[in-house]
C-alpha cells in the first residue's frame, strides 16, 4: 500500500462479538483502515480481538511497512453505549474528523428474551444509537453502515423478501430495528450533505473463519439454532432432544424457514458498504428524496427448515440428534428469506458459500474450541471436554458420534 494513502479509521461497535470479530477480520485484511472496536463485553470475549489481531498480523507479507503492520492492530476499548460520556472518550482520542466511519453492530439480539424484557432492549438498542449518533455528530463522523435484521419485515407478504416491503415488525427486537433505522433515515433527511448511512438487513449468520479461532461464542444457553446445536453436539448442554417451536407453519415441512448465510460473506457485505459511503460513490444517485439512506437485504435468497438445518448438523458432527416438536414460539415468523438482488446490484454483494461449509466451519471452531473463548466449567465440563479429545485425535477427518 502507498505510503501517501493515510490509513481511514473505521470504529466497530460490538467489535468482540461474533459478527463483529468477522467483519474487523475483513476490514484489516484489505490493509486500508485502522480498526477501533468498543464492546460493552456482554455477549463477548476480549480474547477474540486478540485472535483476530493474530490472524491479521499472519497475513502479512514479510516485507510489510509499518502502516501495513498497524492495520492488523485493533485499539480496543470497553465502552457501554447507553453512556454518552463513555462513547465521547473513545471520540475524544481521535478528535473531530478523526474517525472516519462507524460500523454499528451492538445491539441485544434474541427474539425470545426481547419480548420478555422489552424496556431494556429498546434502552440498548435505540437509546444507544440515538447516543452513538449524537457523539458522532460532535466529532463530525456522519458515515454509518447500520446492523440491521430481516425482522424488521415481521410477517412478509412477499418471498423473498425485496427492500420494498413495508416494514411491520412483530417482536421489540424488530421493533428497536425499525426505530433505530427511522431515526437514521430522518438524521439524513436533516442534513444530506453531510450524513450518509447504508442499513444492512441481516437474516441468519453461520459457520466461522475457516482457520477455527474465531466463531461464535455466546454467553450462557445459545438463543440461535445452529450454536445450540453446536454445543448440544460437543456436550456444553444437557439437553438430550431439541426443541422444535411448531410445525405447523406454512412451510414445506412445517418448521419455520430461515436464510442462511456464511458469517465471512456478511462481513464482505459490510466492506462494500462502509466503501459506498465514500464521497465517490454512486448508490445514492437514485435515492427518490435528498436523504442519503438506504437499506439492503444481505442472504442468499435460499430458505432452509429447521429441520433441514438440524440435518445438515447432524452430516456435519456426525452426532445423532433427536428433538420433539413443542407449540409456536412468541414473535417467530414462518419464512424470512431475502430477495438479494438489489445488494447485488448496487453493492456487488455476492453469498457463496453454502449450507454445508457454514456447518462445516462451525462444527470446526467448535471441537478446536469446546468451551469458546472461556475455560470448561460445570458438571457438562468432563463430557465436552471427552467429545473435543475424541475428535483431534480421529486420522480420517470424519466426524465421530460421541
Amino acid at each position: 500500500m502507498s505510503s501517501q494513502e493515510p490509513l481511514k479509521h473505521v470504529l466497530v461497535t460490538g467489535g468482540a462479538g461474533y459478527i463483529g470479530s468477522h467483519v474487523i477480520y475483513t476490514l484489516q485484511a484489505t490493509r486500508r483502515y485502522k480498526v477501533i472496536s468498543i464492546d460493552n463485553l456482554h455477549n463477548a470475549h476480549p480474547e477474540s480481538l486478540d485472535r483476530v489481531a493474530q490472524l491479521a498480523r499472519d497475513s502479512l507479507p514479510p516485507d510489510a511497512s509499518e502502516q501495513d503492520k498497524d492495520t492488523a492492530e485493533i485499539d480496543g476499548h470497553t465502552c457501554d453505549l447507553t453512556k454518552r460520556d463513555q462513547i465521547r472518550a473513545v471520540f475524544e482520542k481521535y478528535g473531530k474528523g478523526g474517525i472516519w466511519g462507524v460500523i454499528h453492530i451492538a445491539a441485544y439480539k434474541a427474539v425470545g428474551e426481547s419480548t420478555q424484557i422489552p424496556l431494556i432492549y429498546y434502552e440498548n438498542n435505540v437509546s444507544a444509537t440515538n447516543y452513538l449518533l449524537q457523539v458522532m455528530e460532535e466529532f463530525d463522523c456522519t458515515r454509518m453502515v447500520y446492523s440491521s435484521s430481516a425482522t424488521v419485515y415481521g410477517t412478509p407478504p412477499v418471498i423473498p423478501i425485496p427492500e420494498t416491503t413495508r416494514l411491520k415488525a412483530d417482536s421489540p427486537y424488530g421493533k428497536t430495528k425499525v426505530m433505530s433505522e427511522t431515526i437514521l433515515e430522518d438524521l439524513c433527511a436533516s442534513e444530506p450533505q453531510r450524513w450518509r448511512a447504508l442499513s444492512l438487513r441481516y437474516f441468519n449468520p453461520a459457520g466461522a473463519h475457516p482457520s477455527g479461532q474465531i466463531g461464535e461464542d455466546p454467553r450462557g444457553r445459545p438463543g440461535n439454532l445452529l450454536p445450540l446445536l453446536a454445543h448440544m453436539a460437543i456436550g456444553r448442554v444437557k439437553d438430550s432432544k431439541l426443541r422444535v417451536f411448531g410445525n405447523d407453519y406454512p412451510t414445506p415441512d412445517g418448521t419455520c424457514v430461515r436464510d442462511y448465510l456464511h458469517v465471512l460473506d456478511l462481513a464482505k457485505g459490510h466492506l462494500l458498504a462502509l466503501d459506498a459511503l465514500a464521497p465517490e460513490s454512486k448508490v445514492f444517485d437514485n435515492c427518490p428524496a435528498d436523504a442519503r439512506f438506504k437499506a439492503y437485504n444481505l442472504g442468499r435468497g435460499k430458505g432452509v427448515s429447521v429441520l433441514q438445518i438440524v440435518e445438515a448438523m447432524k452430516k456435519a458432527t456426525g452426532y445423532d440428534f433427536e428433538w420433539e416438536i413443542v407449540g409456536r414460539r412468541r414473535g417467530d415468523v414462518p419464512d424470512l428469506t431475502a430477495d438479494p438482488a438489489l445488494a447485488q446490484k448496487e453493492l456487488g454483494f455476492t453469498a457463496p458459500q453454502d449450507l454445508e461449509t457454514m456447518c462445516r466451519d462451525l462444527w470446526n471452531w467448535q471441537t478446536k474450541n469446546p468451551w469458546g473463548y472461556g475455560e470448561p466449567e460445570g458438571e457438562l465440563a468432563p463430557r465436552a471436554q471427552h467429545v473435543a479429545e475424541k475428535l483431534k485425535r480421529e486420522t480420517n477427518g470424519v466426524p465421530v458420534k460421541s
